[in-house]
């Protein structure tokens, strides 16, 4: 096929000292309907969120390289390598640079690292060479948004989002709605770093092995969705809002439980904190679940003052097992930030 059209976009010869662009972590909360049984697979509802997030760079160079902050990122530059071949493929742009990957999001722990990863040398590959792509045509290039479409809506615009699940081939799944998060809310991440969910051939296995959701679920699922959580963000109503993601998150968890270990939660000790959140969060309620395949849990409440009394009660009442740790975010609902220039040197 012929190279896309240029356009005004920032070049190489515009910005000698380099491009910089910062794309954030989602949770993936949800299928609606994972085995198609109401006539279209998956349907997947997403949030984007801050404090964690994919951050690279590039700048001209006098060879091909790319390099990452993290010393134990060899697999990340390894797919960056490959994103890279692909986009020089199909463009035809062969100029060299150097890609550097300053901040990367926890690989296969259920914030989206791998569609993020994508997008981000995809957007900063085709700004360096003044190029128009879409981000969907991105997606489509370098594999991404097979399943799930949020993680790619995600990158353009962040809030909360809902798709229709994939239609026609190698097109990511169509959105249907995004909103703001209200500003107030806040989430409570749970974390257990080094370990990771399902992912590749595993997780492709264990979808094709589960029995499909009865379609009354699905239809329940579709039904909360819809009539609880969207309005209940929209109109920032937090109680309809946490009630659809937790029946949402109860009918998901047992249906995946199979998959992993009998349990909703691939980590039982990050479930078990979760659950002891969402029990001590009280009056004020709480949304709460697992992102995709975990082992990230998250839990949703109504304000920062909420958020911050759940990690100080946790902490007081050493239920925080060892190797698991605490954030509290937000919401983040703007798309990726594309800048020129490089960011401040720091290291993870």
């Amino acid at each position: 096929m012929s190279a896309p059209a240029l356009s005004a976009a920032p070049t190489l010869q515009d910005h000698p000292a380099g491009l910089s662009l910062r794309a954030s972590g989602r949770l993936h909360l949800g299928f609606l309907d994972p085995a198609g049984t109401l006539g279209r697979r998956f349907g997947s509802l997403g949030l984007v969120i801050d404090g964690f997030e994919t951050a690279v760079e590039i700048t001209a160079w006098a060879r091909d390289e790319v390099s990452a902050s993290r010393a134990d990122a060899a697999a990340e530059i390894e797919r960056a390598r490959q994103h890279l071949h692909t986009l020089r493929e199909r463009t035809g742009c062969k100029q060299p640079l150097h890609l550097h990957l300053r901040r990367l999001l926890p690989a296969h722990a259920g914030f989206g690292s791998g569609t993020q990863l994508a997008l981000a040398v995809g957007r900063a590959f085709s700004a360096w060479h003044g190029l128009t792509l879409p981000t969907a045509t991105l997606a489509s290039w370098l594999g991404r948004g097979l399943r799930s479409g949020v993680g790619i809506a995600g990158f353009d615009q962040g809030g909360l989002l809902l798709d229709g699940g994939p239609g026609a081939p190698s097109r990511p799944a169509p959105l249907l709605a995004r909103l703001a998060l209200p500003d107030a809310w806040r989430v409570v991440i749970v974390l257990e770093p080094g370990r990771s969910g399902l992912s590749g051939a595993a997780e492709k296995q264990a979808l094709a092995a589960l029995p499909p959701l009865p379609q009354a679920l699905a239809a329940d699922l579709c039904h909360q969705v819809l009539m609880r959580v969207l309005p209940g963000a929209a109109d920032a109503q937090f109680e309809p809002f946490a009630a659809g993601i937790n029946r949402l998150q109860q009918v998901l968890g047992a249906h995946f439980a199979p998959a992993q270990e009998g349990r909703a939660y691939t980590s039982a000790a990050v479930g078990s904190l979760v659950q002891w959140l969402a029990r001590a969060a009280g009056e004020a309620g709480a949304a709460s679940g697992q992102s995709s395949w975990g082992p990230t849990g998250f839990v949703i409440v109504p304000s920062i003052e909420t958020a911050q009394r759940l990690m100080q009660a946790a902490q007081a009442a050493a239920v925080v097992a060892p190797g698991l740790q605490l954030r509290i975010v937000r919401g983040h609902n703007q798309g990726a930030l594309l800048q020129a220039g490089l960011a401040a040197a720091t290291v993870e």
